[in-house]
């Protein structure tokens, strides 16, 4: 089996996680990725999620998966032509510097594709290239949830703001940048001609929430209130504890379609032809009274009990998993969602495999992640340098 994108070349000029989460699947695909490091690696590489004591940083591994690593100063005004001439030589740059040190840098779109006429030019920034906030810093926390309405939304009413967890929205980013890098390589192959690129960790958090902001975009005014579930009204769509403390989540909108099932489950069939909860309109008014009565239901009875009941009713539920449990999930584990790499010094770690699949293709990582540098000769060479310029680019600390 072939890799989809085997025999596409990316160039990664980026750092923490959106732009090379993308780029680490572009390599899963079959691409060739070379990283672009700092002389002192990108700054994600020792953050806080790192542990002494582990082989790599697990964190950033995930994202640097599979690519090749070299090194570049890009205060060093040598640097930019080695970038021109990488990316004259592969078929995408990935990159999420702000338009201002593009233009800084020497490296914004219309200056590479000159020297890169077939370059597809993906960037990924907070803010997107234009506008009146193009050239502030974002991450995922202040743009994709804070700045896009998310956080407002979530939680529960009166509660602080809830804190995302490190690189949600990055990895929505990673997605969306993906799909629009393989558009812009199917125009870039039927047109001939170079491709832009321009996502932004604001738009894809807005996308994310699509049904709350269409509903803005239309109405002059909505209930957009955070829910309370000890009064939400919706009882098949909320979450209850059971007896042995454990949480799960119900989602079944539609009463009209779910009421009987849900009464079969809880032992309440006395409740399946009760007008007052057999549609929409009806459980919006009186579902918050029977609510906790639900609650006592549901905490008689541990989550196996409970599991083995709202499956044999036909129910669509959860248990609300640890990472622990997910990563042992038979499905996940049966669906190839988990990969092993071993690295130079033959220590195995795992990896999170990319999240879809094609059947018939060769999709998984690719190699772990690179030390930094440890492919700067080879990556140069294949690009065509020769080896009086790459000692001349030495001389003049291109590389760090």
């Amino acid at each position: 089996m072939a890799g989809p994108l085997e025999g596409i070349r990316v160039i990664e000029v980026a750092n923490y996680l959106a732009a090379p989460a993308s780029a680490a699947l572009m390599s899963d695909l079959g691409a060739d990725v070379v990283k672009v490091e700092p002389p002192d690696g990108d700054v994600y590489r020792g953050h806080r999620t790192f542990r002494e004591g582990d082989p790599v940083s697990y964190p950033f591994a995930v994202d640097n998966r599979g690519k090749r690593s070299m090194t570049l100063d890009l205060n060093n005004p040598d640097a930019a032509d080695v970038v021109k001439r990488l990316a004259g030589g592969a078929d995408v740059l990935v990159t999420n510097l702000t338009p201002g040190r593009l233009r800084r840098y020497g490296l914004t779109y219309e200056e590479v594709r000159t020297a890169a006429p077939r370059i597809v030019f993906t960037l990924l920034t907070g803010y997107g290239s234009d506008g009146p906030d193009a050239e502030r810093p974002g991450f995922d926390g202040t743009t994709f949830f804070a700045r896009s309405g998310l956080t407002w939304l979530i939680g529960e009413r009166g509660s602080p703001p809830v804190q995302s967890r490190a690189g949600q929205g990055d990895h929505m980013a990673a997605l969306n940048l993906l799909a629009a890098t393989l558009a812009a390589l199917r125009l870039r192959d039927r047109d001939g001609e170079s491709q832009f690129v321009d996502i932004s960790l604001l738009q894809t958090g807005v996308w994310s929430i699509a049904s709350d902001t269409q509903q803005a975009l239309n109405r002059d005014s909505w209930d957009f209130e955070r829910q309370d579930r000890g009064t939400h009204w919706h009882v098949t769509r909320n979450t209850y504890e059971t007896s042995d403390g454990r949480w799960m989540q119900l989602t079944m909108p539609l009463p009209e379609r779910y009421w009987a099932r849900f009464c079969q489950a809880i032992g309440r069939l006395d409740l399946a032809e009760d007008e007052r909860y057999t549609s929409t309109a009806a459980m919006r008014e009186h579902g918050p009274v029977l609510l906790p009565e639900v609650d006592a239901i549901f905490r008689a009875d541990d989550l196996a009990t409970w599991r083995e009941r709202l499956n044999e009713a036909g129910c669509i539920w959860s248990p609300i998993a640890t990472p622990y449990e997910v990563i042992n999930d038979p499905q996940l584990r049966d669906r190839g969602a988990f990969e092993s790499v071993t690295n130079a010094e033959g220590v195995s770690y795992n990896v999170l495999a990319a999240p879809f699949k094609i059947h018939g293709a060769d999709i998984r990582a690719r190699g772990p992640v690179p030390e930094v540098g440890q492919h700067t000769r080879e990556v140069l060479d294949q690009y065509g340098f020769t080896a009086n310029e790459v000692a001349e680019l030495a001389a003049k600390r291109v590389f760090g």
